[in-house]
């Protein structure tokens, strides 16, 4: 199991840049080889469970999620949304924090604790390389792309 963190600042405003990070079928389109299906009705709040399946043919894997909190930014307060990895094989959580930053910006803070069922510990540092990576770039275009 990894832990990491991300921060970002974005130079839109809090609810622009809320709306981007979780707009989840827009994650399938800036993680490579993944699609991202959400299971239950709009609109998103607690409870909203959703499908990011990664790989190439026989080589996948589901990282399922779930909504456990769901507070937007209102009036100037921050935002914070938790998701439960609930699946077989990825496990952990998120929570994906977006904030008043400086100038009007918005500050944007990911955390994010990650592990891999049957994945040795050993790997640990490879992951959280990887991960740190992946999700970086992730976040990167998804605040980029309206």
């Amino acid at each position: 199991m990894v832990n990491f963190l991300l921060e970002r600042t974005a130079p839109l405003p809090p609810d622009e840049a809320w709306r981007r990070l979780t707009q989840w079928p827009r994650h399938g389109e800036v993680v490579p080889l993944t699609r991202v299906t959400v299971e239950t009705a709009e609109p998103t709040g607690v409870g909203t469970v959703f499908v990011a399946r990664s790989g190439v043919g026989p080589l996948t894997f589901d990282d399922r999620m779930e909504v456990t909190l769901w507070r937007p930014p209102v009036s100037g307060a921050g935002g914070l949304c938790r998701l439960e990895k609930r699946g077989r094989v990825v496990t952990g959580w998120a929570e994906i924090e977006v904030g008043p930053g400086p100038g009007g910006r918005s500050r944007v803070v990911w955390r994010e604790e990650l592990g891999f069922r049957f994945l040795p510990g050993v790997m640990d540092p490879v992951v959280r390389r990887v991960a740190g990576y992946v999700f970086g770039r992730a976040v990167n275009r998804l605040l980029r792309r309206g």
